[in-house]
């Protein structure tokens, strides 16, 4: 077995064919196509462009009627970001597209639904975003996001079913993509700090923004992990400055104090 490869894994020349071209590439700063074409849970038809301009987007691609993997991206999705103590519509959006093009707009809404309630959120709650598309819209969007997914055969032998990873990105309200975080449970503090970078740091506070100095994103995690070195920076940074203070007031003569002759 090779020394990189987790035990208890086969090596991809031993997988089924079906599933040695599902992964993900990560695409990291890749513009994903704003003009391609799809239609929302309520059924109206737009370019993928329309959910993105002012506000960071958490987008995951999935298909509605997976009974396994999809569920759980979202739920963990759902999960994440209702910790972050950001609000869906105000700081950020949420962007779900079928990986399917035979789901419909009722399909969406459907799960849409599911997700609201995952979030605690009203059924009219902004910024969420259930998309469903044509077969040549899903290929530029997989395509540009570097989610290889391969359709599968399902038990009763019929190609009805989809491999792929589980995945969720974070995208700038450019429509570049900014981070991607993996696996079906997210930490909320990396979902935080994902949305505030790809914001450019229009949101989030102090605290928010000493602690992204502290941590750093790996690509091939998929998550945030403190740096010492910037710990030991900031902190080394407040020694000084409490030197300082405590010089200058050991220093400081009392007020009204004569000098003696």
């Amino acid at each position: 077995m090779p020394d990189n490869q987790p035990a208890g894994t086969a090596p991809a020349s031993q997988l089924p064919a079906y599933l040695q071209h599902a992964g993900i590439d990560q695409n990291l700063n890749r513009l994903l196509p704003l003009n391609a074409g799809f239609t929302s849970s309520s059924g109206a038809v737009g370019p993928l462009g329309h959910y993105f301009s002012r506000r960071p987007v958490v987008m995951a691609l999935v298909y509605y009627h997976c009974g396994l993997l999809c569920p759980q991206v979202l739920h963990g999705m759902a999960d994440a970001l209702k910790q972050t103590g950001y609000t869906p519509g105000k700081d950020y959006e949420v962007v779900v597209a079928s990986i399917d093009p035979m789901d419909t707009s009722a399909d969406a809404l459907e799960s849409k639904q599911q997700f609201l309630q995952w979030m605690g959120l009203p059924a009219h709650q902004a910024g969420i975003h259930f998309l469903t598309g044509p077969q040549n819209s899903i290929d530029a969007l997989t395509s540009a996001a570097g989610f290889h997914y391969v359709r599968v055969p399902g038990p009763d032998g019929k190609m009805t079913q989809f491999a792929h990873s589980s995945v969720i990105f974070i995208a700038t309200p450019g429509g570049r993509l900014s981070k991607y975080l993996s696996g079906i449970s997210y930490q909320p503090r990396d979902v935080r700090l994902s949305l505030i970078d790809a914001s450019g740091d229009k949101i989030g506070s102090f605290s928010d923004l000493v602690l992204m100095y502290c941590c750093n994103y790996s690509p091939s995690t998929g998550k945030y992990t403190v740096s010492i070195l910037r710990v030991l920076s900031i902190a080394g940074l407040f020694t000084m400055f409490a030197i300082i203070g405590m010089i200058f007031l050991l220093t400081r003569k009392p007020a009204g104090m004569q000098p003696t002759r």
